[in-house]
């Protein structure tokens, strides 16, 4: 594992190869076993160890249960030793972590934010909510790596411009619009691209896959051998404007048909005006227009994930807050693959995110922890 570890430089060190074994390691790792893993000495290992400790970085975690003889030490990485924050922006509201280096979550608040409104004034306030949010949550500010911000939009491939965020309403806006007064360094990504970039990233095998991000808008990713590929116009991905019925409902991107238009808390909202809380309330309770709905929703749905299967011939993963209300219904969404589908013995390759959680918003973060593991 430590070989393969390539720094930007084309190097790798002992102290990376000694802190991304740690990293990456889920179980007991004496010393001896991380020289032989690193394929180190063990002075080297003892002299970067030795640094990684007194920088706060590594820790000694306990003894190996004895089969007799002396217990060897356990060493890990310190998760704490710095922090990434996170901060999901989407029509009406703001999502805002603070993660470690483990992604483990230690801080996390859903803030209100008329978009819209803010957008007329210019006066986004981002800097004020995050430092609230940082005093809070007792953020040591000196752990701080840097702010992940997400947008649901397509940004430009030198990164300088938000092309199109049709939820947002906004077209051809510098990328910095919102974060310039924000005091840390400051990356903005796609919303769901960053969302299935962690999804890649905590598998523990690297394979392919297509992420589908259900939001407040429908986007997503896909990785290659656990590696984002981002097209090349950095649109890939970009599954909530495959079209799912022609000429159907009315999409915010102008068209018609589009996933988005059939699989989103708004058309809930704007077709019985409840939350998507009570409406999947009322499809357990068998209400029957609420499920006449649902399983329309879901059809679509099958549409877009055949689609992508059938380009991509890799497992597709249902993810975001919109996809937790559909979990229980993952065999119903694979009922209608299998029958849509002329190759597959079964639909298995329909999968839930392995993240349920906040993915968004950590996705935002994960920019400066993943560029932080390879720099050490």
């Amino acid at each position: 594992m430590a070989q393969a570890m390539i720094k930007k430089s084309g190097v790798v060190t002992a102290r990376s190869s000694i802190y991304r074994y740690l990293y990456h390691n889920n179980e007991f790792c004496s010393r001896q076993t991380l020289a032989n893993s690193c394929q180190i000495s063990m002075p080297t290992l003892y002299q970067n160890l030795n640094e990684l400790i007194e920088e706060g970085l590594v820790r000694y975690s306990g003894e190996e249960q004895s089969t007799g003889g002396r217990r060897a030490q356990g060493l890990e990485i310190v998760p704490d030793a710095r922090i990434a924050i996170g901060i999901a922006v989407s029509e009406n509201q703001l999502r805002l972590i603070a993660v470690d280096l483990k992604l483990n979550e230690l801080a996390y608040r859903v803030v209100p934010f008329d978009f819209m409104a803010r957008l007329s004034s210019q006066e986004y306030g981002l800097e004020k909510i995050l430092e609230e949010f940082l005093d809070d949550s007792g953020t040591d500010r000196g752990k701080i790596l840097g702010v992940g911000v997400t947008i649901p939009g397509l940004i430009t491939p030198d990164r300088t411009k938000i092309l199109f965020a049709p939820t947002l309403h906004i077209r051809d806006v510098p990328l910095d619009f919102m974060t310039r007064n924000i005091p840390y360094p400051v990356f903005v990504d796609n919303d769901a691209s960053a969302s299935g970039y962690v999804e890649g990233y905590v598998r523990e095998e690297k394979k392919h896959l297509a992420y589908i991000s259900l939001e407040f808008g429908v986007g997503g990713a896909v990785m290659m051998d656990g590696i984002p590929y981002t097209g090349d116009h950095y649109h890939s991905g970009e599954f909530g404007h495959i079209c799912v019925e022609p000429g159907g409902l009315p999409c915010n991107c102008g068209k018609n048909g589009c996933l988005e238009a059939y699989c989103i808390p708004r058309r809930i909202e704007e077709t019985f005006g409840i939350t998507a809380e009570e409406f999947f309330k009322g499809v357990s309770e068998h209400n029957v227009p609420y499920e006449n709905l649902m399983y329309d929703m879901l059809r679509h749905l099958a549409v877009a994930v055949n689609t992508i299967n059938m380009t991509l011939d890799c497992e597709v993963v249902l993810g975001g807050l919109f996809s937790e209300y559909l979990r229980p219904y993952l065999p119903v969404i694979r009922q209608y693959v299998m029958a849509g589908n002329p190759f597959a013995e079964n639909a298995d390759f329909v999968t839930m995110s392995t993240v349920p959680r906040h993915i968004t918003p950590i996705g935002a973060a994960l920019h400066y922890v993943r560029d932080y593991v390879d720099s050490v």
